[in-house]
């Protein structure tokens, strides 16, 4: 499927993480077979071992070379703390189109994910991971200052990347406004909204867009006058704010357990 404004015979957009690293990672890339693996690098203090076992079996089915380098050599490539001795080359990830995101399909409730402005990669892997778990549809992401999917974030979302579309849009505003033309409730979390995420009742059944702000700073103004709903996660200690990541997971299975 063509992306908004993609001519015919250009390239596909895509998302880069081509290296991943991790065991998960490399695991769920193998499993998924959404895009080509080239090589897998295991540590060769690693071959045969039980931790590595099943990659090695699965990149035998897929067809793909396993090279056994220096623990030296594969931490020296690596671009993630800890890669845990595995490594693969793959093609890129496929951007997903956000008009097909906007477009619904009949019978389906979109439950789509909005980041505006995550910088941290291991934030935006916890993320990703959480979506996936939750069964969120589609993540999106804007172009410009926020983070896309690094090494970091392809090892933090532990696999999840290979099934939660991303798509990537020039701004989050438009995009979102987008949305609500098509139906979408846009529901915003931010610590000093005065409703919080247990409040959202039947709305959380409907088709609906979670916006999470950046760290530290939240969502920008522009994202805020885009949203139907601010709602907040009650906190009752002394700490007044949690982790966008650990955000993301509340409020994706918040919304979740409204629609079993």
């Amino acid at each position: 499927m063509r992306a908004d404004g993609e001519e015919r015979g250009s390239k596909p957009k895509t998302l880069g993480g081509e290296q991943i690293e991790g065991r998960q990672a490399v695991r769920e890339l193998l499993l998924a077979q959404r895009r080509r693996t080239r090589e897998i690098w295991i540590s060769a203090e690693l071959e045969g071992s039980d931790g590595v076992e099943d990659i090695e079996g699965l990149a035998r089915a897929n067809r793909v070379s396993v090279s056994y380098v220096a623990r030296k050599r594969l931490e020296a490539t690596a671009r993630s703390e800890a890669p845990q001795g595995v490594l693969a080359f793959a093609a890129p990830i496929p951007e997903a189109d956000f008009g097909a995101i906007v477009r619904r399909r009949p019978g389906h409730v979109p439950f789509i994910v909005a980041v505006d402005g995550v910088t941290d990669p291991g934030n935006l892997g916890a993320i990703l991971r959480s979506c996936e778990g939750a069964g969120v549809d589609a993540v999106v992401v804007p172009r410009h200052r926020a983070v896309h999917v690094t090494p970091t974030v392809a090892k933090a979302a532990a696999g999840a990347v290979e099934h939660v579309p991303i798509a990537v849009v020039p701004g989050l505003p438009a995009a979102l406004a987008r949305l609500r033309e098509a139906g979408v409730w846009i529901v915003g979390l931010d610590d000093a909204a005065d409703r919080d995420l247990f409040e959202l009742g039947d709305l959380a059944a409907e088709p609906i867009c979670v916006v999470l702000g950046a760290e530290g700073a939240g969502l920008s103004r522009l994202v805020r006058e885009r949203c139907d709903m601010i709602v907040a996660i009650p906190m009752l200690g002394r700490v007044g704010s949690l982790n966008v990541s650990a955000a993301a997971a509340l409020a994706a299975y918040e919304i979740r357990r409204h629609r079993r």
